[in-house]
């Protein structure tokens, strides 16, 4: 009820056509050089790819989360955790977002294997023997990838890391989203998944303010970034100590490579089997069957 309260009838009517999303664009800034700050970007158009960074001695690792959830991103999470004692490990999070149903379940998987999460591009350090990867804080969690970071059973976010949120659409008519027409299922599909969204935030402990916040960005206006009381305020945040979910390891904030103003992403269609609001990076191929009708993206 209380995200509700922050509407009045227009801001619900614009809800039903746009359901909320959360962070997601098509310009994400990096870190290093231009050489590493574009493939950096080339990463994170592609889907989500997991991998487990080591880090010894006194130190055990984490998971690299880096690129677009989409209809197989569960799937693949699933094949890379078996075999591996993932059991409170932390996610470290690149993401532009993606699909939203998908990022719902594969949060889930997060929080029934009590990982931690936060935000962070992982840096493999050449010293040499003895020399350990490092994370760079100064990364990007947009749109589905925040509700990612709320599944985490303790969540930090650093100073210098891009949290930012907006409303979903549907996929081919978000170049034009105001000239648009939508029909009765479009509506009933994005109200249909404001709900999923909403009874999963509740569920990982995140505030209806979150949202409320994501809620008022129409596709049309600047990504909204969360500042720190937000990140309080959402509940995104848990603790203001790197330690308490990446003991012994150097997280560092290095220089920004320059690149193009961030701007909210666009939004098409992915395969799959059945209508669900999504991002528009989801449109890279990821195996799935191809479905004639067009769904919401975030």
């Amino acid at each position: 009820m209380k995200v509700l309260k922050s509407f009045n009838l227009r801001g619900w009517l614009l809800v039903g056509t746009a359901a909320c999303g959360v962070v997601l664009s098509g310009a994400i800034a990096t870190l290093g050089s231009p050489a590493s700050a574009g493939a950096s970007l080339e990463e994170r158009k592609l889907p989500m790819k997991f991998g487990w960074v080591a880090c010894e001695p006194n130190c055990r690792g984490w998971v690299s989360a880096v690129g677009i959830i989409t209809a197989d991103t569960p799937k693949d999470f699933d094949d890379f955790a078996r075999g591996r004692q993932l059991g409170g490990a932390t996610v470290v999070l690149d993401s532009s977002g993606g699909s939203v149903n998908d990022a719902i379940t594969l949060g889930r998987r997060f929080r029934n294997l009590g990982l931690l999460t936060t935000v962070g591009i992982t840096q493999q350090n050449g010293g040499g023997k003895g020399a350990r990867p490092r994370i760079a804080s100064e990364a990007y969690c947009e749109s589905m990838c925040v509700f990612l970071l709320l599944a985490g059973k303790k969540r930090y976010v650093p100073d210098a890391a891009h949290v930012r949120v907006h409303q979903i659409w549907m996929g081919d008519r978000a170049d034009d989203a105001k000239a648009a027409s939508y029909s009765a299922q479009d509506l009933m599909i994005v109200e249909r998944d404001i709900g999923r969204l909403a009874k999963y935030t509740f569920d990982m402990g995140g505030a209806g303010d979150l949202l409320s916040l994501a809620l008022n960005v129409p596709p049309w206006e600047d990504l909204h970034e969360l500042d720190a009381s937000e990140l309080k305020l959402t509940n995104l945040v848990t603790t203001d100590l790197v330690s308490d979910v990446l003991p012994h390891v150097d997280v560092a904030a290095p220089a920004m490579a320059d690149l193009a103003p961030k701007t909210q992403a666009r939004f098409g269609e992915e395969p799959e089997p059945a209508k669900s609001t999504k991002t528009a990076e989801a449109l890279v191929p990821t195996g799935g069957v191809a479905t004639p009708a067009a769904a919401p993206q975030k």
